[in-house]
């Protein structure tokens, strides 16, 4: 799994993006939203349902860098654990996925660009690019629970470094400097990440990251980051009393 780009003659690409249906288990309907449409839920398809993956294939013009998310069910939203890379969102402590395609002649034989899949590290977080100027509110009317992203308002290119803030996710008891990194790569870069995250996804993260990984317990990981992402550190030290490297002494 991953993202696949299939580059071709006349300048633009076409890109296969997949997101596994164990990250949203259950769910009925997944689209991938991002500057190539504007940020329109009514201009997204909905991506193909396969036995391990939703997938769709979008044509793209070449030779820029997109932002985009996937939109689940019309309510939640997640980022492609194989992206180029992730860039702060309009709202705090929300990443985007990002996907960089490279420029191609018109005139040049078209290629095909297979990006790391799933298990893979995504590229560092800070990102420099030609980009355009920062997106405004989306022309979508999404029901209450959907924050809906931004749609670029101008098409001048403008140089910039985008560096994610990050957490420090080892505040979370059971994290430590390895689990951290492997959350970062995954885009889990913020308490806010890990507390909206999905107990069964952080333990899939865990388990392709290898056996030293997958016997950690991450079930009150997201609770905790919860409250380290509000500020309520008295509350999550009475929490942590109760813990044991991250587990319920229960």
């Amino acid at each position: 799994m991953g993202i696949i780009k299939n580059y071709q003659s006349k300048g633009s690409c076409k890109v296969t993006f997949s997101h596994p249906v164990s990250a949203v288990s259950g769910a009925k309907a997944v689209q991938v939203l991002g500057d190539f449409n504007n940020w329109d839920m009514n201009d997204a398809s909905k991506m193909k349902k396969g036995k391990d993956v939703f997938s769709t294939v979008i044509e793209i013009t070449a030779g820029k860098t997109y932002e985009f998310r996937y939109l689940i069910d019309n309510s939640d939203w997640d980022n492609d654990y194989a992206a180029d890379g992730y860039v702060p969102s309009p709202y705090p402590g929300i990443n985007n996925s990002v996907l960089i395609l490279d420029a191609v002649s018109k005139a040049a034989e078209p290629k095909t660009k297979i990006a790391k899949t799933v298990s893979s590290s995504p590229k560092t977080v800070k990102v420099e690019e030609k980009k355009t100027a920062k997106p405004a509110p989306a022309k979508a009317k999404p029901t209450a629970k959907v924050e809906t992203p931004s749609k670029p308002v101008a098409d001048k290119k403008v140089k910039l470094a985008v560096k994610v803030v990050k957490d420090d996710l080892k505040k979370i008891e059971g994290i430590g400097p390895k689990i951290a990194e492997i959350l970062n790569s995954k885009g889990i870069v913020s308490f806010s990440d890990l507390a909206k995250g999905k107990v069964e996804n952080i333990k899939r993260i865990l388990e392709e990251a290898g056996p030293k990984f997958n016997v950690h317990e991450p079930s009150t990981w997201p609770t905790q980051a919860a409250l380290a992402a509000k500020g309520k550190w008295d509350e999550l030290k009475k929490l942590q009393d109760e813990l044991n490297a991250g587990k319920s002494k229960k």
